[in-house]
């Protein structure tokens, strides 16, 4: 089956929640009835930066502290490697003497070792797993190294130090500056001595991807100087280090800056092609990393694969104050009535399209739970008329986008409505309810026009004009978490919001 490209819906208000109509689909639950239905989900695993990879039929995701995990269905994962120490079978000889990987950053404030990020992508030509991973030790001294395996859990045997940041004028010289950049000066990387991390990349959060003629390609880093790429050696691994361009923002030691600057919060990239839209999509984290520190995803696109990327307003994210206005925020804090948590913080995420041309994204999740604790989410996204990337609002469970589309009947109801605004804050996107009511009019809880939606004949595209905004979405079938029987809404609009919509179904056969 041909992946469908995506539309809108989308709306907005306040009020109490109507209930006890229904649409073609069913008779919709009440909030009683949706209350008596919460559950909780949990994924059985907990990994940090998830990066996915899919070899014969099974998934692995890769994240920080040497963490793995594998599964065969994308919602139940099961743990095969954790902990930064020898005793980890996912490296041969990491911990082996010289132990180079860690020679430049040293420990870390615990006097132990940290591993970041890694992302793990089958190399055509080497014949190898190949997993680019970052070493570091404090917020700008960092290394991207690389190491290679037979098989996709390892165990990976390290290679080499590709790139480094946080070198100063007294330890510049121990690094591979020089041999990549022998006409580079140092004094342009450094500010009183010190490196110059508003300028130039923390080297951390590397992750690989092919472009449509079959090159690869590097993109990284983290807050600091923003985020950059490099063209891959497909046949040795190592960077493919480009001549100075200052003008186009290319470095011959890091590359081309993509996105961002001057120590602003946006890390964790990740770049995917869709042979559909012919786009390249750059999926990035804003905020901090913890509960309440107002992490999210964030995506921009281009033509090319490096760039320039911008937003659905058009623009380029370069070294600006607010930050929060740039980048379609696809996902923050929000919760649903069937939740037993308010979901918090999810971001860091890696990307794919499988082999049935659905396509997906991969992130870790918290929760308001008084805890920081973590578990790996994946979504089902689609691309909309425009383009641009929406998420279903739950964890997959194998739901399938109905390409013959909706007639009006079958999206009538009350909806739980969330709009992921662009705040980086703390902030919870609560639920409120709205009504798809006949003619394609959408009403608040108390009969309050609040604009209209349509739906595209023959597609499971709908678009709604809403307080003078458009958005764009699709309309989509699936078992929410807790695993009730759901209409969905998943939109877009060129303000670079997000917004979802749920109608719960009693459970009952159809």
């Amino acid at each position: 089956m041909k992946r469908t490209q995506t539309v809108l819906l989308g709306a907005l208000v306040m009020g109490v929640v109507l209930y006890g109509c229904g649409s073609a689909q069913g008779e919709e639950m009440s909030p009683e009835e949706i209350k008596e239905n919460q559950k909780g989900y949990t994924t059985g695993a907990s990994v940090h930066d998830p990066s996915i990879l899919k070899a014969d039929d099974t998934y692995y995701i890769f994240g920080s502290h040497m963490d793995a995990a594998k599964s065969d269905d994308l919602v139940k994962w099961s743990m095969f490697a954790s902990g930064v120490d020898e005793n980890n079978k996912l490296f041969a000889n990491l911990f082996e003497e010289p132990m180079e990987a860690f020679s430049f950053v040293g420990k870390n404030d615990a006097g132990g070792y940290s591993i970041w990020a890694p992302d793990v992508v089958f190399n055509e030509k080497m014949g190898k797993y190949v997993m680019y991973f970052s070493t570091s030790s404090t917020y700008k001294k960092s290394t991207i190294c690389f190491a290679t395996a037979d098989e996709p859990d390892g165990p990976y045997t390290f290679r080499d130090v590709l790139i480094h940041s946080g070198f100063t004028n007294q330890n510049w010289d121990t690094i591979n500056f020089q041999e990549i950049n022998p006409d580079g000066k140092i004094t342009d990387y450094l500010t009183a001595g010190d490196y110059d991390n508003l300028q130039w990349p923390n080297c951390i959060d590397p992750t690989v991807f092919y472009d449509a003629e079959g090159k690869m390609w590097m993109t990284y880093g983290s807050w600091s100087g923003g985020i950059f790429i490099l063209e891959i050696d497909e046949e040795t691994g190592y960077p493919i280090h480009p001549e100075a361009d200052p003008e186009n923002g290319v470095d011959t030691y890091y590359g081309k800056r993509l996105l961002g600057g001057g120590h602003n919060s946006i890390e964790g990239p990740y770049i995917m092609y869709d042979e559909t839209s012919k786009y390249y999509y750059l999926f990035v984290s804003y905020g901090e990393l913890q509960a309440k520190g107002g992490y999210q995803m964030r995506v921009f696109r281009s033509e090319d694969p490096d760039g320039p990327y911008t937003d659905t307003a058009g623009q380029e994210l370069g070294m600006v104050v607010d930050h929060s206005k740039y980048g379609l925020k696809m996902m923050g804090n929000y919760t649903f009535p069937s939740l037993s948590f308010v979901y918090m913080a999810p971001g860091h995420n890696s990307a794919f399209v499988d082999d049935d041309d659905r396509m997906y994204v991969v992130y870790h999740q918290r929760f308001k739970n008084g805890t920081e604790a973590h578990e790996p989410r994946v979504h089902q996204i689609f691309i909309n008329k425009k383009g641009w990337p929406v998420a279903a609002p739950f964890n997959t469970s194998g739901e399938v986008l109905k390409e013959s589309g909706y007639e009006e009947k079958d999206v009538l109801g009350t909806y739980y409505y969330v709009n992921h605004g662009t705040d980086i804050s703390s902030k919870v996107h609560k639920y409120e309810s709205i009504v798809f009511e006949k003619g394609g009019v959408v009403k608040d809880s108390e009969g309050g026009a609040l604009g209209r939606f349509s739906l595209e004949k023959g597609t499971p595209y709908v678009t709604v004009e809403l307080n003078g905004q458009n958005y764009e979405g699709v309309m989509i079938e699936m078992k929410e978490e807790a695993g009730n029987r759901t209409m969905c809404f998943t939109a877009a609009g060129d303000n670079n919001e997000t917004i979802w919509g749920v109608h719960y179904f009693k459970q009952e056969d159809k």
